[in-house]
């Protein structure tokens, strides 16, 4: 009897274990020792950003930011209704208003045409979300965000080493924020990162990912005692968590390799049963080099979505959906989300499901994947 495929695992590449019995050996537990600054100088270096620094979550980073940027009650923050609620709930937690944009109906990103219409006195930051880490047009973003003063902060918890036009992903906005959640294609269970793009934000960052003290300052012999300097929380990652992040960022290139190997199997093998059944497949325009982080079917309707959903789960195959469109949510209403505001993210919301996607997931158990969805008739 076949055994299931899950939608998603998290899987180790090999140094985890060593790093972590290195790292408890050393008592480098409690965050920001050795194992951590060797995570940080490795994502600088390859990002070649000022300052990179690990947090608990992908939610912390957003958070800083939002402390970084001074945000407060009566603010405003553009942000696409199609991403997940941490997206939002970072600003909200500082009495700001998100203003709910809608997306691409391509690559799913921060419709960019639609951006400078919902500008405001009040708009203090642009937060693109890009999607499967594929680029949002982050050109035309920046240039909208010079126009006005507007601070543009990436949500690239999807994208890590993913490009737009040559240039990294997290690496336009003065900000920029990294998940390493189980889910994502480098994980350590639960984490995240703030790149910091503009160095004139580094000082702050350090201050207040550091309860609000300048412990940093104190450890760096730049003052002879530390103290409490400016608001803040504890956002450090333990040295545990570090230490299964480091393998998995130094095995970049195997783990991207076989992810692209994954997503082009299911691109190819789909291609022709997508066009006859009036499914879409994922689209990468030109000049963006995608992060291969997960695989979607774009069904017709939502009716079919279920149905298919339905139909690999009695054949052992677990496939899921992805978000619901936030302007119409519980809290979203609140902040004046109505029915029609973002027709794109409604309607891509009903009808989009995700395919099983992990590091290790061999051709054979994809070609059961194949083989089950096949068999499904969408009745287009």
């Amino acid at each position: 009897m076949s055994t299931t495929i899950p939608f998603n695992r998290p899987v180790t590449v090999g140094k985890e274990f060593t790093y972590i019995q290195k790292t408890i050996e050393n008592m480098d537990l409690s965050g920001d020792g050795a194992i951590t600054k060797k995570c940080h100088s490795l994502l600088e270096d390859i990002l070649k950003v000022p300052k990179v620094l690990l947090t608990t979550s992908c939610t912390h980073a957003l958070e800083m930011a939002a402390l970084l940027l001074d945000m407060q009650p009566g603010d405003e923050v553009i942000v696409p209704s199609f991403t997940f609620v941490s997206t939002i709930n970072a600003f909200a937690l500082r009495g700001v208003r998100p203003i709910f944009i809608d997306i691409r109906p391509d690559t799913l990103n921060l419709d960019e045409s639609k951006l400078e219409k919902l500008i405001t006195p009040q708009t203090k930051a642009i937060v693109p979300v890009h999607y499967a880490g594929v680029g949002c047009e982050m050109e035309t973003i920046m240039d909208i965000g010079s126009q006005y003063g507007i601070p543009v902060v990436e949500d690239n918890a999807h994208g890590l080493f993913a490009k737009y036009k040559g240039k990294y992903l997290g690496t336009f906005g003065c900000l920029a924020t990294q998940s390493f959640h189980e889910t994502k294609n480098f994980t350590c269970g639960e984490g995240g990162a703030l790149l910091i793009n503009d160095p004139h934000y580094v000082e702050r960052a350090e201050i207040i990912r550091e309860k609000g003290t300048n412990r940093s300052r104190f450890y760096r012999g730049q003052v002879d005692k530390y103290t409490w300097v400016d608001i803040g929380s504890s956002y450090l990652p333990s040295g545990i968590l570090a230490a299964f992040l480091y393998a998995q960022i130094e095995a970049r290139q195997q783990i991207q390799t076989k992810r692209q190997e994954i997503w082009e199997y299911y691109y190819n093998n789909l291609q022709d049963w997508a066009q006859e059944q009036g499914v879409r497949l994922p689209i990468v325009p030109a000049e963006c080099e995608q992060a291969y982080h997960m695989f979607y079917l774009l069904m017709p309707s939502l009716e079919k979505r279920q149905a298919l959903i339905e139909h690999l789960r009695e054949q052992k195959i677990n496939s899921v959906f992805h978000y619901l469109p936030l302007h119409l949510s519980q809290m979203g209403r609140k902040f004046g989300g109505a029915e029609g505001d973002c027709p794109v993210t409604e309607s891509v919301s009903d009808r989009l499901l995700r395919l099983p996607f992990y590091n290790d997931l061999t051709q054979e158990d994809q070609a059961r994947v194949v083989a089950a969805i096949k068999d499904f008739y969408t009745g287009v």
